[in-house]
């Protein structure tokens, strides 16, 4: 699954030369924690962020009156404060990539980049779940079966056989390591699977659950 399938295209961003003020409208009425920042070509040039903008805001018990910090603001400019080197991701790369990078960097978002280093979306922690619930087909009309798997050769091809059998198609399937093994999660086309089951049963694969999503 790549990334520009699952990322968030219409992307807000700011510019370089954007006052903080007008910066922090921006952020606040999209409802954002952080936001691109790119120039006239619209090349990644930077992120700013929720924090970096708390850090330039005055705080409670400064003496200065609102019109002087409203004019600081104005006069503050993104580029001035905007975080460079950032983490970012190629809209080819796979969805599993960014999760990955999000996770080992601590950060909810990523901006995903052409080769030309334009920017095309972001991938966020939301477009991650998303992802996931997909590749779990969990929205799919059907039945969800998880098995007890031990991960040896030509085993997935056997419960395959087993269902396709029955003339019934897999919509979803996945594998997870768990603390006793393998557990093998399948969503089948069909609210019929009794004999599939039985047939799994009798090969001595233990289902540990099975759900109906209508």
């Amino acid at each position: 699954m790549f990334i520009y399938e699952k990322m968030t295209k219409n992307v807000v961003s700011v510019k370089p030369d954007y006052s903080v003020s007008k910066a922090f409208q921006i952020l606040t009425e999209s409802r954002h924690s952080q936001l691109p920042v790119v120039d006239d070509n619209n090349k990644l040039t930077g992120l700013l962020t929720e924090k970096l903008l708390a850090e330039v805001n005055p705080s409670k018990a400064t003496s200065l009156s609102v019109y002087e910090i409203n004019y600081l603001l104005s006069k503050t400019k993104v580029c001035d404060i905007m975080r460079t080197g950032v983490f970012k991701v190629n809209q080819n790369a796979l969805i599993e990539d960014a999760a990955l990078i999000m996770k080992e960097n601590h950060i909810g978002s990523l901006p995903v980049v052409d080769d030309d280093n334009n920017l095309v979306g972001i991938v966020t922690r939301v477009d991650i779940f998303k992802a996931f619930i997909d590749i779990l087909g969990v929205k799919v009309p059907g039945t969800r079966l998880s098995l007890k798997a031990s991960d040896k050769v030509g085993e997935l091809a056997e419960i395959s056989q087993i269902i396709a059998n029955h003339n019934v198609n897999v919509k979803n399937i996945s594998n997870f390591a768990t603390s006793f093994g393998s557990e093998i999660i399948i969503k089948l086309d069909s609210f019929e699977t009794d004999d599939i089951i039985n047939d799994l049963k009798q090969k001595g694969y233990e289902i540990l659950s099975v759900s109906v999503q209508r």
